[in-house]
C-alpha cells in the first residue's frame, strides 16, 4: 500500500463500506487504538451513517483496552498492546460491548518514537469479527510518518471492511 493516502481515497473506501454494510443489513463498531477515532471519523463523514454505525472507541491506554474492550491484563503483559492476540480481543471486545454485528480493531506504533527492533514504528495489527464469527488479524509494517502510517492504517481497516462484508 502506498503511503500517501489522501482525504478523497479515504472517502470513497468509507462510502464502500457504508454500500456493503446496508446491503448486509450490517451494524459496525471500531476499537481504536493508533488511530484514536479517526475509522470512526471517516465512516460517520458518509451521511446516513447513523443507519449503519453504532459506535467507536477510542483506547490508548492498558486501562481503557481492559475497561472498555475486556482486554485480559494478562495478555497485555505477555503480548504487549501492540500483537496479535490484544487486537483479537479488542475487536471480540468491540462486539461485546455494543450492538453492533461487525467490528474492525487496529492497534499499532505511529510514531516517531515507541518502536523496538521486534516492534519498529509502523508495526500494525488490524483486526475484522463478525458477531458470533471467528476474527481475522493482520499485521502490517507501514512506511512514513506518523500521519503517513495512521492513514494507512485507516485505508487498510476499511479495505478489510469491505472484504469482510462483501
Amino acid at each position: 500500500m502506498s503511503n500517501d493516502v489522501s482525504d478523497s481515497a479515504l472517502q470513497a473506501q468509507a462510502e464502500r463500506v457504508a454500500t456493503a454494510a446496508l446491503q448486509h443489513h450490517q451494524r459496525l463498531v471500531t476499537a481504536e487504538s493508533c488511530t484514536a477515532g479517526w475509522i470512526a471519523k471517516t465512516l460517520t463523514d458518509v451521511a446516513g451513517s447513523s443507519g449503519w454505525f453504532d459506535c467507536g472507541m477510542a483506547a490508548y491506554s492498558y486501562e481503557a483496552k481492559q475497561a472498555m474492550l475486556g482486554v485480559s491484563p494478562h495478555t497485555l503483559e505477555e503480548h504487549g498492546a501492540v500483537s496479535r492476540e490484544t487486537a483479537i480481543e479488542m475487536v471480540s471486545g468491540a462486539l461485546v460491548h455494543s450492538g453492533a454485528t461487525i467490528a474492525v480493531a487496529v492497534t499499532g506504533i505511529a510514531g516517531p518514537g515507541g518502536g523496538t527492533d521486534d516492534k519498529p514504528v509502523g508495526t500494525v495489527w488490524i483486526a475484522w469479527k463478525r458477531r458470533g464469527g471467528y476474527p481475522t488479524a493482520l499485521v502490517f509494517h507501514f512506511d512514513g510518518d506518523r500521519e503517513a502510517i495512521r492513514r494507512q492504517t485507516v485505508a487498510a481497516a476499511l479495505h478489510g471492511l469491505v472484504e469482510l462484508m462483501g
